[in-house]
């Protein structure tokens, strides 16, 4: 207890809020625990009488926190009589965290799937709505089976989402007292709410409660990435194929190069030259051409930098991007700017159109949207500042019911991919022989299939699981644990998956135990140590034996981009065959991974400083609109703007005809009026640098325009509503949107962006522009006379 409260007290020095101290928690424990024995002699209707009852007196305005005690030790027995898995004391520690807005880190293996019960049931007693948001959809639907049973005995309704649902089932399971769903699915149907013209169509409650599995993935890794809804355009794009034949046809270090981290490409003077020539321009850099500029670097980008098997696959003529976090297929999930376009016509594929956006919203806003929040995952600490600083949410760090006997040995470090490649089957090999089954973790699913090819050539079969067959998923997990099992893995086996030793039937566990249980080797750092963590975690759970190593080289992706100190790398030349073993190349890289980490922590931070006012202008127009659509607009803008014409169709229409007529206009000018305001602060966003000088701040800057624009489009808004209201036909029968041009698009859809796989596109051009002064000036120019229209 008190080396708890020295390394609380430790953290809260260096600006972390982290609790080891669980004192507050185990006061409330001991009430929970003192109802124990009597729940257990309570026969299962009495049960279900006392559920009854605390949903009555939640529901009359009893607080939750003066029922906590006996909901939990409730849920507590009901799941042991249920599910046959009564509370471990550390998931009910836990679960009284959560119920007060912490973040919970609780190790892998520890059960919290089942620790979320019992703060979702405490808030669910309201009727209000609990989300529980999970990793991905798999999870979703198990486990709103798997507790499902727990809250339908006490006499709550527990629903799912999944991707492809119809409106009216997604309705009903938000209307559910505990819904699970994927924060993804949840933030698209947000989107689709706020463009409905009628109040049937709403599928969303009002947000109040959710717990978030897997913080750390959704709260930070994807917390950046923009869900968006888009509408179907007339637009006229240039041919992506001819881009493509073109870019093919230029030479590396001839006509385009790369910077050291490979992380841009821009063309050199004989590719301006050559690409002069085969578009048929005198200037590709003069101001009407800017256009084909941004698809030619979009097409070059796609042909260097984006590599198949790796960034992205194609599967049934599609591109489907792979998640680097987690190694699998991200659904609905587009690169911006017209780089998706580059992709598919680089592949040969039919172009998917990107349409207009008609909003968006990324998750940090999402989860920000509940009023109370709160989450769950076996890797917290390592992000306990950005957990404080974005969501409010203090760490909770929460003992394991059994100590991890995990042995953990360090890493082993070669110099180049060829020697580590050659120690991996070698090391896989030899332990494979003694039966002990082995997860490899991989970076990519090229590199998934290469290993299993040598691993084949060696004689050593495994199974291969990636986003080419994700379908098996669950089948080849089951078996991961069996003896002499060999899985090679991308991230997909990193988090969220449970390996049982002795497989399946777990019929050979003792015998996979005594081998010293699973056996995980990672093949590369990653950016994140809480990606490594995630991988390592996947041994050892429940007290269970097992190790883990991982094998990397100075040649890997991570070093090569982030630029590992050259000298390390070439004073190891000639040593390709033997471990490097240098207690300096080891801080080295350690350090790489922190200064990456630092380096993608400012990266959000500063998205969020840029995202912040975009937010507070959607919740301004998002609540005029909900208020419009609910009917709960007091006064009416047509009355006072348009007094004479309000009076004379009030007297021929009706009232209820004319205020359905207003709700109908003003609903589509916001939608479009916002749209357009999205694009057009996108697009100050990516060149905002261009304009600033004299100590002015981009961010500064940006915030001022974001802000005038701001005003000036609630001002139109209003004018173009009164406007159409003026001079469109009305009648008994109200308006004809369509005759009066305010249809909407004829489709839509939803996908995520990709956001800046490179640094955003002006950030691009403006390192090309080294190359091009003229490019420069040219932008600068045309962003300058954005900036003084908006002044003006």
């Amino acid at each position: 207890m008190i080396a708890g409260k020295l390394r609380q007290m430790f953290h809260r020095f260096r600006g972390r809020q982290i609790e080891f101290d669980l004192t507050p928690y185990r006061k409330l424990f001991a009430q929970i625990e003192m109802r124990a024995d009597e729940f257990g002699r309570f026969s299962d209707t009495r049960l279900r009488r006392l559920s009854a009852e605390l949903i009555a007196q939640a529901r009359t305005g009893v607080a939750l926190d003066d029922l906590l005690a006996e909901a939990y030790a409730l849920a507590r027995e009901v799941s042991s009589r249920v599910l046959g898995m009564r509370h471990f004391d550390v998931q009910v520690l836990g679960g009284i965290a959560m119920h007060q807005g912490k973040l919970v880190e609780m190790q892998t293996g520890e059960g919290k799937t089942l620790a979320a019960v019992l703060p979702a049931y405490l808030n669910a007693l309201t009727g209000q709505g609990v989300h529980v948001l999970t990793f991905n959809d798999y999870l979703a639907r198990r486990d709103a089976a798997w507790m499902g049973p727990v809250y339908e005995f006490l006499g709550l309704s527990v629903g799912f989402i999944q991707q492809g649902m119809a409106p009216l089932e997604r309705r009903r399971a938000y209307r559910c007292d505990i819904t699970y769903a994927t924060a993804k699915e949840a933030g698209f149907d947000f989107l689709r709410d706020q463009l409905c013209t009628d109040t049937e169509d709403l599928v969303h409650r009002p947000f109040r409660f959710a717990i978030v599995d897997e913080a750390d993935s959704i709260l930070i890794d994807e917390a950046r990435i923009p869900l968006v809804i888009a509408g179907s355009t007339d637009e006229v794009v240039a041919d992506p194929y001819h881009m493509a034949e073109l870019v093919r046809e230029l030479r590396v270090r001839l006509d385009y190069d790369t910077d050291e981290n490979e992380r841009n490409v821009y063309l050199t003077e004989s590719g301006v030259d050559r690409a002069e020539s085969a578009l048929g321009c005198d200037n590709l850099h003069a101001p009407e051409n800017t256009l084909l500029v941004t698809q030619l670097h979009q097409a070059l980008h796609a042909h260097v930098l984006l590599r198949r098997d790796v960034d992205y696959i194609v599967r049934e003529g599609k591109v489907e991007i792979v998640d680097e976090f987690t190694g699998r297929v991200v659904e609905d999930r587009h690169w911006p700017h017209g780089l998706q376009a580059a992709v598919e016509a680089k592949e040969g594929l039919r172009i998917q159109a990107e349409g207009f956006i008609r909003g968006s919203i990324t998750l940090i806003h999402l989860a920000r949207m509940y009023p109370k929040l709160c989450g769950m995952t076996a890797t917290a600490q390592a992000a306990a500042e950005e957990f404080s600083e974005f969501y409010g949410l203090p760490v909770v760090v929460v003992p394991p019911h059994r100590p991890c006997i995990r042995v953990d040995a360090s890493d082993m470090v070669f110099a180049t991919k060829h020697a580590k490649r050659t120690a991996l089957v070698e090391e896989i090999a030899t332990v494979r022989a003694t039966g002990r089954p082995i997860l490899v973790g991989t970076c990519s699913v090229a590199e998934s299939e290469e290993l299993a090819e040598a691993l084949g050539r060696r004689g050593v079969s495994g199974r291969v699981l990636n986003a080419k067959n994700d379908e098996l998923e669950a089948e080849i997990v089951a078996e991961a644990g069996a003896p002499g099992a060999v899985t090679i893995s991308t991230n997909m086996a990193g988090r969220g998956t449970d390996i049982r030793l002795g497989g399946t039937t777990e019929e050979y566990r003792e015998a996979v135990v005594a081998l010293g249980g699973l056996y995980v080797i990672g093949t590369n750092r990653h950016e994140s140590r809480r990606v490594d963590d995630q991988l390592r975690g996947r041994a050892a759970r429940q007290g269970d034996p097992g190790s883990s190593r991982f094998f990397i080289s100075l040649q890997d992706d991570l070093f090569q981009r982030f630029g590992i100190d050259e000298t390390v790398c070439s004073a190891y030349d000639g040593h390709d065959d033997e471990p490097v073993d240098d207690a300096d190349v080891s801080r080295e890289i350690e350090h790489v991974q922190r200064v990456i980490e630092g380096q993608n922590l400012e990266i959000r931070k500063t998205l969020w400083q840029y995202s912040y006012v975009v937010d507070q202008q959607r919740r301004i127009v998002r609540g005029r609109r909900l208020e419009m659509l609910l009917g709960r607009t007091e006064t009416s803008l047509l009355a006072e703007r348009a007094p004479q014409r309000y009076a004379q169709l009030l007297s021929d229409v009706g009232a209820d005809v004319l205020a359905d007529v207003e709700r109908r206009i003003t609903l589509f000018h916001l939608d479009r009026s916002w749209a357009e305001h999205l694009d057009h602060l996108a697009h100050i966003r990516d060149g905002v640098h261009f304009i600033t000088g004299g100590g002015r701040n981009p961010l500064d800057e940006y915030h001022r325009i974001a802000g005038r624009a701001f005003y000036d489009l609630l001002k139109n808004i209003d004018d173009r509503i009164v406007e159409t209201f003026v001079t469109a036909e009305i009648g008994a029968d109200g308006i004809d949107m369509a005759k009066e041009g305010l249809k909407g698009p004829s489709s839509t859809w939803t996908y995520l962006i990709n956001d800046h796989p490179f640094g955003n596109w002006f950030e691009r051009f403006y390192r090309t522009a080294a190359n091009s002064g003229e490019l420069f000036r040219t932008l600068k120019r045309t962003l300058a006379d954005k900036v003084q229209g908006i002044d003006n």
